[in-house]
This record gives C-alpha cells, sequence and structure tokens, in this order.
C-alpha cells in the first residue's frame, strides 16, 4: 500500500483528500502545517507528498527545500498545489524541485489521484502501481461532493469571507506599514484556503476568482505603494463576489462555458495589449479596439460579458460611449467599467451617471483588470444561472414589479 502525506492547512480540504485517497487504496496522513509537515515526512516515509505552498508556521516553498535537502527523500515525488496566477510561486517550485506543480483552481482529487497513479506504474520496480488500473468506470469524471462536504464548504466559506471582508476594511484605518502587511498577508493566506476549498468541491469558478484575486493581493504585497482606493474596491468587489457564489447553486463552469468575453477599448496600443494579456491568463477572451466608433459597431453585433472603457479617447469621450452602449439592444445591461487617470469624486459620480458599473484609476496592475473582469461577469451569470433554475420565482418578481 502505497503512503501518501497531505500537507493543507484547511480542514476541509485536507479531509476530502484524505478521504478519496484512502477509498482509492493509498494509506494517507494528513498534516496541518509546514513545520509538523515535515516533521511527519521523516516519520511516515512517505511514497509521496501532496504540499499546499501557502502553510503557517513553514511555507511550502521551505518545506520543499528541506525535504529535497535530505538525501532519503531526494527522488520521492511532491506534488505542489500553487496558484497559476502569481508565475514567480511556480518558477520557484520547480527549480526547488517539485515533481510537478497543479494549478489550485483547476486541479480535483481525482486527477490528483490519477497522477498518483501514473507516477507510480512509470516507477517500473514498484508493483503497487497498478492500483490504477482497479480503478471504477467513471474514474475519469469528477464524482459528486458529499452533501455534507459542500455544506462545509459554504459553511466555512462565508465565515471566511466575512473575516476577511473585516481585514479589508480595517486596512483602511491602520497607518502602520507593517500592521497592514500582516493584514494582507491574512487576506493573502485565506483566499489560498478558500480557492483550494472551491476546486475539491468542483466550485471552480469561485476558485478561479479567489486565485485571482490572491495574485493581486501579491502585486499588492510586493508594492504596497500599489494600495490604491481602486485596488481596495475591486477586492471587496471580488469578496463580495465570492460570498454570492455560496448563495445557492450556480454551474461550476460559470466563469467557462462559455468564457468570458470582453471588450477593451483604449485609444493607447500598449494600454490595450497590457490589458489583453492580463485577461487571457484567466482564459478570458478579449477583444481590443481603438476607437469609440469601432467599439459601437462591435457592440451592436455581439453581445460582452463585460466592457472595458478608457474615459480619455479622441472624437468621444468614454462617457459618451457608455451611453451609446446602453441604446443597443445586445449590450444595453453590460457592465461598464471605466479606466481613467483620476479617481476623485467627480470622476466616479460621472461615471455612475453616465452608466457605468465601476471604475479603475491609473496608474493600476493588470491583475486588477483580471480580477474585475471576473468579479462582474460572474456576478451577472450568476443571477442569469438563477433566474433560468427558479423562472417561476423570476414570473413573481416582474409581476410584483408591473
Amino acid at each position: 500500500m502505497k503512503k501518501i502525506l497531505v500537507v493543507e492547512d484547511d480542514p476541509i480540504v485536507g479531509k476530502i483528500y484524505k478521504s478519496r485517497l484512502e477509498k482509492h487504496g493509498f494509506d494517507a496522513q494528513l498534516s496541518t502545517d509546514g513545520q509538523q509537515g515535515f516533521f511527519q515526512i521523516c516519520e511516515f516515509k512517505p511514497d509521496a507528498v501532496l504540499l499546499d505552498l501557502m502553510l503557517p508556521r513553514m511555507n511550502g516553498l521551505e518545506v520543499l527545500k528541506k525535504i529535497r535537502a535530505v538525501k532519503e527523500f531526494e527522488e520521492t515525488p511532491i506534488f505542489v498545489f500553487t496558484n497559476a496566477y502569481v508565475t514567480t510561486m511556480i518558477r520557484d517550485a520547480t527549480n526547488a524541485g517539485a515533481t510537478a506543480v497543479l494549478n489550485k483552481a483547476s486541479a480535483t482529487p481525482h486527477q490528483v489521484i490519477d497522477l498518483l497513479n501514473k507516477t507510480f506504474e512509470e516507477e517500473a520496480a514498484k508493483a503497487a502501481g497498478r492500483l490504477a488500473a482497479k480503478e471504477t468506470a467513471g474514474s475519469q469524471s469528477n464524482p459528486p461532493v458529499a452533501h455534507e462536504l459542500y455544506t462545509a464548504y459554504v459553511m466555512a466559506g462565508r465565515a471566511r469571507i466575512a473575516e476577511m471582508r473585516k481585514a479589508l476594511a480595517e486596512l483602511v484605518k491602520i497607518g502602520d506599514s507593517a500592521a497592514r502587511k500582516e493584514n494582507l498577508e491574512q487576506i493573502f493566506q485565506k483566499l489560498g484556503n478558500h480557492a483550494g476549498n472551491a476546486a475539491v468541491v468542483g466550485s471552480t469558478c469561485a476558485a478561479k476568482l479567489a486565485l485571482a484575486s490572491q495574485a493581486l493581493l501579491k502585486e499588492l504585497l510586493d508594492g504596497p505603494k500599489a494600495l490604491t482606493p481602486s485596488s481596495f474596491k475591486t477586492i471587496a468587489h471580488a469578496l463580495d463576489c465570492l460570498f454570492d457564489l455560496t448563495m445557492g447553486a450556480v454551474p461550476a463552469d460559470l466563469a467557462d462555458r462559455p468564457p468570458i468575453n470582453v471588450l477593451v477599448v483604449d485609444d493607447e496600443m500598449l494600454a490595450r495589449r497590457a490589458v489583453v494579456m492580463a485577461l487571457e491568463k484567466a482564459a478570458i477572451e478579449a477583444t481590443a479596439v481603438d476607437s469609440p466608433e469601432v467599439a459601437l459597431d462591435r457592440a451592436k453585433t455581439t453581445r460582452f460579458d463585460l466592457v472595458f472603457l478608457d474615459i480619455n479617447m479622441p472624437g468621444m469621450d468614454g462617457f459618451s460611449v457608455c451611453e451609446k452602449l446602453r441604446q443597443t439592444k445586445t449590450n444595453a445591461t453590460t457592465p461598464v467599467i471605466f479606466v481613467t487617470s483620476t479617481a476623485d469624486f467627480q470622476a466616479r459620480a460621472q461615471s455612475t451617471l453616465r452608466g457605468g458599473t465601476d471604475l479603475i484609476a491609473k496608474p493600476f496592475m493588470l491583475m486588477e483588470f483580471t480580477v474585475s473582469a471576473l468579479t462582474h461577469a460572474l456576478r451577472v451569470r450568476a443571477e442569469a444561472a438563477r433566474r433560468a433554475a427558479n423562472p417561476a420565482a423570476e414570473r413573481a418578481t416582474a409581476e410584483v414589479i408591473v
């Protein structure tokens, strides 16, 4: 029987992985922090390790380096879970000796078990690798999560989001830079935990948003000067959306089927390209145009999930473009995010009065566009999915309005 050590601080994720591994014939143990995980590796001597990078007491990267420094574990397969949006984490884990780096948003327990079986099969001297042949007929699908586990995810998730929202609100009042960093790190850690929870219960849309938000937090931690009212607001909206995604069932692949489609309108070529690259990292389809006229032509024939609209453009400013968008049949209600070099009250008031949904102020971080796009698109799609699932309630609401 192959021995697997799971090093994961979140109890829901750890419980799911341990139970699934045991169900598939593995001897699984769970460790809830990095330091304990390293000691347990030395005692348990696992055949493989599943290691989250965001851990208390000792982070996963430090654990990985310490494991590889012990000759006995130089070749032990170590599969690392990390945030696909933070490329430095992927590079550092690979350089430190990770066997494979798994995307925390999309790797399901079943896929991880398949990967473990394949790894053991490829080691010809290990007969236990034949366990993979005993998989049941439905092995390629992600089996439904037990109701009690999903309920635990929802309850823990709502409590965690409330804690993050409180920590974010406190950041506004904190003047000490060290204390602000500590608050940011707490939110960063909790977002990673929420992503892991969402992924294992199959809510890939929530996992994707949580990891994108965590990547934005990483940029803020690396460059605290970028902590602006605009970035505060973007993170707050993302947390609200994550909470919304726990309120009633929504399709797990809400962000992917079909892919989110965004229109980017900016007369500056470099700005357009940068935004498109940021969106494509999250598998968001982006159509970039350099003039208001072209944007309006596209908007008449294509339904977009979201529009990023620069305010200061020659010929027609963004406010006028937004007003004309609201007159089209295809994008009359599409969220419009204004992009501006000013973030004063007048600009915010004007954006609301002219039909805008939100505003991002320059200078901005590119991950802010990714988080904002996911937040607004998922919120609209979730509302539409709930209406489609409960048309009777929708009709009752319409009758009350009439």
